[in-house]
């Protein structure tokens, strides 16, 4: 796991190299082969510096997750080796010989906090490579002396946003921020390391803060210190509204770490650190943000026996939103792309969204003049469907209309190959309906993609009752080509994301004809860490296009269709009050010329508001605003929509925002307990109506006293 050497100028070089890891990480195993590395360096006279680098392409991705949570089980003892992991890097610090971290590549969590104990820090000119500390992303904190090390080095105010959004950072923002002290070319990384250890090296191993006089930068009892943390902690509340404890600890950790000496802020940190791995939240956000996510970029469900798709040309049918966005999801991923549309126009106005995106990240010196030529070098705007003739694949992205959509699939069909899949990017119309206007159903397939495409990173796939293994296996590929996360789901009217989601957005126009203020409806949506409340997410989603569908799905089911309580809500913004909308400046909100949104003051009139005494608690309208969506969800896997949960829960989070520290709709059942959820949504169901009636699958549950997951 570690490489260990000593050359003939007094050189040491300890080296991460784990031989049956793809990246090199922290577990109990390789911290020991390290620890034993660093005191073997440290004890021997004729070393005069040490070299931390990597073997591997990166240095080293942080925490071995599934040791740490195997071992948090046990507080004491996870104290016990955060204390002894303290030591450790204190060790490196107090070594009267200097360490240089030589960082060949991504030095993330853990592993940027090997480098943040070493007395240099230089990192090879790799732009492709991450530095940070993105603890808080999945629910914890730094937990190796990030929290004290960083803001002692840059200050407090440059270290917080770093600690507490788990920002990810190339080299030369790192060294722009103080992260690392050099950046150089890869090939002069190690000889540049070695020269500062033989040179400035032998008169500058003892760290700022441990010599004498040494202040904190901003340190809570400075004026400046002051002004950070107490806007710093009212931004904190109105982010999270303490949903995420973890943010809470690592201002903590800061505020309270920065007032005393490092070794007693190292405990300090370690404490915090302990705390956080206990919490359901972390539980949630490790489990649904690192392995769930995780097993599905991996294809985990992907059927077995098929051989692997490569893609080299696609096409596109509609060159609007979606089209555009899919066209730049395909185009940047290297493919060919034809982006078809009924005038030239409409498909040059397509490909031109490709090109403000590239303009963009020309101007963050994120891609080149030639990069962008290159691209929009790959997509072909046209009317013509003779270009799709050697296209792999074809996404339909065109109005919701079935009669639309069956004269463009047999329009395409008919240049593709026999092999060739048609997919259709339909958000609520079910795929089995919309294939019988295929001639060959077992190649059709629904990829539901979110919007903005460029910037929602997950698409759902839907599989119709004809589709067949082989067809789902590709689709597959074809979402990982592009670098998307793929949830697979069955069939059925609104799929999984469309028909939960809409749970909450009707939950909150319900409670709105109810007479429940609207500002409570809002703010509750959001302090149950919703990105929105679900009238804003109305106005948002377009309240015509709610309208609509509702409309076709009431066509479609006849006699089978059942109202809700939205129901006259919409029909009297749309039809009567002609308020559509965001896309139009009006809906629940106004959308004034000043950007700033405000509830529209005619809704009282319109939706009277019942008396103050009679509101709700906020947490009675959260918790109706939550249990309406995992409610439904276990609907869904009752009826083998939803086949994985965790499927369920990377797609609440990553399709509209379901509250990561929730870990999922599904993670929400869990964390309060499968039996008293139950119970919780019976007394919801007898107040508010039979939407909130469990399924059967979860009352079997909670009558044999099982849960969705084992950990």
């Amino acid at each position: 796991m570690i490489d260990y050497s000593v050359d003939s100028t007094g050189v040491a070089s300890i080296v991460w190299n784990m031989a049956e890891r793809p990246m090199n990480v922290m577990n109990g195993e390789s911290l020991a082969a390290f620890s034993d590395a660093v005191y073997k360096a440290i004890n021997d006279k004729g070393v005069k510096g040490v070299i931390v680098t990597s073997a591997k392409n990166d240095f080293v991705a942080g925490a071995d997750l599934v040791n740490l949570l195997k071992e948090s089980a046990d507080a004491a003892k996870a104290l016990a080796n955060s204390f002894k992991l303290q030591k450790l890097f204190r060790d490196i610090e107090k070594a009267g010989k200097p360490f240089v971290a030589a960082i060949n590549g991504t030095a993330l969590g853990g592993g940027y906090e090997i480098c943040l104990a070493c007395h240099r820090r230089i990192a090879a000119d790799n732009p492709k490579a991450l530095i940070g500390l993105p603890e808080a992303t999945i629910g914890l904190l730094p937990g190796a002396g990030g929290t004290q090390r960083l803001p002692r080095m840059i200050g407090v105010s440059k270290a917080l946003p770093m600690l507490l959004e788990g920002k990810k950072v190339d080299p030369k923002t790192a060294l722009g921020l103080g992260m690392v002290d050099e950046v150089v070319p890869a090939a002069d990384l190690l000889a540049r390391a070695k020269d500062w250890i033989l040179g400035d090296g032998q008169s500058s191993h003892v760290k700022p803060w441990d010599q004498k006089g040494f202040r904190v930068p901003e340190a809570a009892n400075t004026p400046r210190g002051a002004q950070v943390f107490t806007a710093g902690n009212a931004m904190l509340r109105a982010k999270t509204y303490g949903n995420y404890p973890n943010a809470q600890y690592i201002m903590s950790c800061v505020y309270e770490g920065t007032l005393v000496d490092i070794d007693t802020g190292l405990k300090i940190e370690s404490r915090y650190f302990v705390a956080c791995t206990q919490s359901k939240e972390a539980r949630n956000m490790i489990r649904s943000l690192f392995f769930s996510i995780g097993e599905a970029n991996k294809l985990a469900n992907r059927p077995k026996g098929v051989p692997t798709q490569s893609y080299t040309k696609i096409g596109i049918l509609g060159a609007g939103m979606m089209g555009a966005g899919i066209a730049w999801a395909a185009s940047s991923a290297g493919l060919q792309v034809v982006l078809l549309d009924t005038t030239q126009e409409a498909a040059e106005k397509g490909k031109a969204y490709s090109a403000g995106l590239l303009d963009k990240r020309i101007k963050a010196k994120k891609a080149t003049e030639a990069d962008k030529e290159k691209q929009l070098g790959l997509i072909k705007a046209t009317t013509s469907y003779e270009d799709l003739k050697g296209c792999e694949l074809v996404i339909e992205a065109v109005f919701e209309d079935r009669a639309i959509k069956a004269d463009v699939t047999r329009k395409a069909e008919a240049q593709l190959e026999p092999t060739a899949i048609f997919a259709s990017n339909t958000s609520t119309l079910p795929i089995t309906g919309l294939a019988e206007a295929s001639a060959r159903p077992a190649n059709f397939i629904g990829l539901h993609f979110f919007s903005p495409v460029d910037k929602m990173p997950l698409v759902e796939i839907i599989r119709g009752k004809q589709t067949s293994d082989e067809t789902l296996a590709r689709a597959m590929d074809f979402v990982k080509k592009i670098r998307k996360t793929p949830i697979v789901v069955n069939d059925s009217r609104g799929f999984y994301t469309s028909r939960v989601f809409a749970t909450y957005v009707t939950e909150g126009l319900t409670m709105l004809a109810e007479g429940v203020n609207p500002a409570i409806i809002e703010n509750a949506g959001k302090a149950a860490g919703m990105p929105v409340g679900p009238l804003a997410l109305a106005d948002e989603v377009s309240l015509e296009l709610m309208h609509r569908v509702r409309a076709q799905t009431k066509k479609d089911l006849g006699d089978a269709y059942k109202s809700d309580g939205s129901e006259p809500v919409l029909q009297l913004m749309v039809e009567k009050l002609g308020r559509i909308g965001k896309k139009a400046g009006k809906g629940f909100y106004d959308y004034p010329a000043d950007g700033k949104k405000r509830l529209w003051k005619g809704l009282a009139e319109h939706f009277p508001v019942k008396p103050e005494t009679e509101q709700p608690a906020l947490a009675d309208v959260i918790k109706r605003l939550i249990y309406i969506q995992s409610v439904e969800t276990a609907r869904c896997i009752e009826e083998k929509v939803v086949l994985d949960v965790r499927d369920a829960d990377v797609g609440s989070i990553m399709g509209w925002g379901f509250p990561p520290f929730r870990g999922g709709t599904i993670s929400n059942i869990d964390t309060v307990g499968v039996k008293p959820f139950v119970a919780e949504c019976d007394q919801l169901a007898q107040k508010f109506g039979a939407r909130f009636t469990p399924p059967k699958l979860l009352r079997d549950m909670a009558d044999q006293g099982k849960s969705f997951y084992t950990v």
